[in-house]
């Protein structure tokens, strides 16, 4: 479902070219978990965002669904975007003037999906939302956001969904309901999801895990509890 070859991201800063990626090479199974850990400023939330075209490689390829995603212009990354992925923000990312069940409703509605209210109602109900429909962003506690966030992620029933800290904001309690959520709608979709975390705990719950280091990307797995580098 996802091939990254030799991929590098540069950047242009004040001090010159700055490479915030090594060249990265790895395959991701269709229905596959995957847990990118490591360190803040490691390249992790910068490698989710070129997996899912929302920028540039520098060099090297990327495939969704064998799709050549590194070789289109934005238009191009958002048509893929638009048919293959669901992304899940740290911050939610909810518009504040649409309502629960507005926020759930919006992707199908520009992905012209049929019964665009029936669906967002159906998803609010399996993440035990149905009783905050009409409610704001800013009239629900930062697990419901979540919640919300992650119907709106699922109902084009992407192929892929990428979550980019998706417990990094909540409490203990909260946090195992997303993952629950987040593993649950993962199965009975068949969706490939691919995670980026802090939590050892969260990234565990992954058929794999991937450590990111300085740029530099390497298989680990859970031993007794604790990741250990494979090989």
């Amino acid at each position: 479902m996802i091939e990254c070859k030799s991929v590098t991201k540069i950047v242009s800063t004040s001090e010159g070219q700055l490479q915030i990626l090594q060249p990265i090479s790895f395959n991701v199974k269709t229905g596959e978990s995957v847990a990118i850990i490591g360190a803040s400023g490691s390249g992790k939330s910068t490698l989710l965002g070129l997996l899912a075209g929302l920028d540039e490689v520098s060099n090297g390829e990327i495939y969704l669904d064998s799709e050549a995603l590194h070789e289109g212009d934005e238009e191009e990354r958002a048509r893929i975007r638009g048919e293959k992925v669901g992304f899940i923000f740290q911050s939610f990312m909810l518009v504040q003037s649409l309502t629960a069940l507005e926020n759930i409703m919006l992707p199908a509605e520009i992905a012209g999906l049929d019964n665009p209210k029936a669906r967002a109602q159906a998803l609010l109900e399996k993440v035990g939302l149905s009783h905050r429909a009409t409610h704001y962003p800013n009239q629900l506690s930062g697990g419901e956001q979540q919640r919300v966030a992650i119907a709106r992620a699922f109902i084009t029933e992407p192929k892929i969904l990428f979550a980019d800290e998706p417990t990094g904001n909540l409490d203990a309690a909260n946090s195992e309901r997303i993952e629950t959520l987040l593993f649950e709608l993962n199965k009975h979709s068949d969706t490939t999801l691919v995670l980026v975390t802090h939590d050892n705990t969260l990234a565990g719950h992954c058929h794999r895990q991937l450590r990111m280091h300085a740029g530099e990307l390497t298989e680990v797995q859970m031993v007794d509890g604790k990741l250990q580098q494979v090989g």
